[in-house]
């Protein structure tokens, strides 16, 4: 199974800016993934949102993923979808929308990365390694150690999340980390491009 190295995977949530400058912004960085998690909105809002972010996206490296709703993200034309413990089973969200072509699911615990290699996800979210604000019911922190150990044990490609910003994504890449996940650094920056080039120069420095 291929490992990929990408470095920032930027979710995009409640953006001082706009949803729209942050994905410019990534695009522009070329980053790999971009993901649209707009939670307390109704389904036209985040649609609506998910087809401009479509329309930055389209034709660029830059692949759109939406959180949680396969069936929103295959109307929206995303390049896939993000899957949590309690989202509908990645198997079935792969049979039901093959349009789709990248499916990643939450990770939270060692066992939940190991019952993944079951159903191969195109990556794993795994965390929160810090604590974070960005879930009303947040799940158990990992720590830097913790979420390391499971990230080089994982036969996959793998992003750590939660609660990493510039201070901390040092400690996090010496424990292990191979991608990583931020929000609230880049979308709660004024100058989103900023906060990203200044994260993937940290990620790129750290690498053999």
């Amino acid at each position: 199974m291929l490992i990929e190295r990408f470095g920032l995977y930027l979710v995009i949530t409640d953006p001082v800016t706009s949803y729209e400058r942050c994905a410019e912004a990534a695009v522009a960085a070329e980053l790999r993934y971009i993901q649209l998690r707009r939670k307390k909105c109704d389904r036209a809002a985040i649609l609506a949102t998910a087809h401009n972010l479509r329309t930055i996206t389209r034709g660029t490296s830059t692949r759109l993923i939406v959180n949680d709703d396969p069936e929103l993200a295959a109307e929206a034309e995303a390049d896939g979808v993000h899957l949590g413990q309690d989202d509908m089973p990645l198997p079935e969200a792969r049979r039901r929308y093959p349009v789709l072509r990248h499916f990643g699911l939450s990770t939270h615990t060692p066992e939940q990365a190991r019952s993944a290699i079951k159903v191969a996800p195109d990556y794993c979210g795994v965390g929160p390694v810090f604590a974070t604000p960005t879930k009303e019911v947040p799940d158990a922190t990992l720590g830097p150690e913790q979420a390391g150990a499971i990230i080089r044990a994982a036969p996959f490609t793998t992003v750590a999340i939660g609660g990493i910003d510039a201070d901390r994504l040092p400690e996090v890449l010496r424990a292990g980390a191979v991608n990583f996940a931020v929000v609230r650094y880049v979308c709660q920056a004024p100058a989103p491009f900023d906060a990203i080039r200044r994260l993937q120069d940290i990620w790129q420095a750290a690498q053999p």
